[in-house]
């Protein structure tokens, strides 16, 4: 009776153990570990490569180049050139800094607390991506603006900058990265307690 009951468990065992109920551990493992987080990296990487294209897209369909009588506008053309190698050199940047940050995940997948510490770098990553964007194109845009087409900036460049786009860009930037850096940190914050008090609370239960 006990040989049928072995056996019976050893046949439950290979069948648990089959295909049928392990062809998802691959996917489980690649959750459990923290690794999907790593496609944010990834995907925010390709936005920063597509990014600069898709300004090319932006202004052909909204038609900036021409004026009301769809003639084209030789000092929009230039500037919009000459601004564009400003964007493709923030999409570069933009890329290698997703692409180096994406090896935070690695660092922490294995600890603890894997979720909490990688969301805070995906908030300061993002808000470093996004204020050297708008440091490199709003300083390119304004450059160019105020030297070739001062007159045309207002049909351009949204919100009236104008030329003061070579100082608001850069200082708009720096409070961007600055406010989600704190807000990063202000996760951290959380983190550093969890791992005091858990600190304590073993060191504690061994004096006891």
């Amino acid at each position: 009776m006990s040989d049928y009951g072995s056996n019976e468990k050893k046949g439950f065992a290979a069948f648990t153990n089959s295909p049928f109920f392990t062809f998802s551990r691959p996917y489980l493992n690649f959750i459990g570990k923290g690794t999907m987080f790593s496609i944010v990296y990834y995907l925010m990487a390709v936005v920063s490569l597509v990014f600069p294209f898709y300004a090319i897209y932006w202004a052909v369909s909204n038609r900036i180049f021409t004026n009301w009588g769809g003639d084209i506008i030789p000092q929009i053309l230039i500037w919009f050139i000459l601004t564009w190698f400003f964007i493709a050199f923030a999409g570069w940047i933009g890329f290698q800094l997703w692409w180096d940050r994406k090896s935070q995940v690695s660092n922490v997948k294995n600890s603890e607390f894997v979720a909490t510490p990688i969301c805070a770098d995906i908030i300061r990553t993002f808000g470093e991506w996004l204020g050297t964007i708008l440091a490199i194109v709003g300083f390119g845009g304004g450059l160019f603006g105020l030297i070739i087409m001062n007159q045309y900036m207002h049909h351009v460049i949204p919100f009236g900058f104008g030329s003061l786009l070579i100082i608001t860009g850069p200082i708009t930037g720096f409070f961007i990265i600055l406010i989600f850096r704190l807000m990063a940190e202000g996760i951290r914050i959380f983190v550093s307690i969890a791992h005091s008090l858990r600190f304590i609370s073993q060191k504690m239960a061994v004096n006891k």
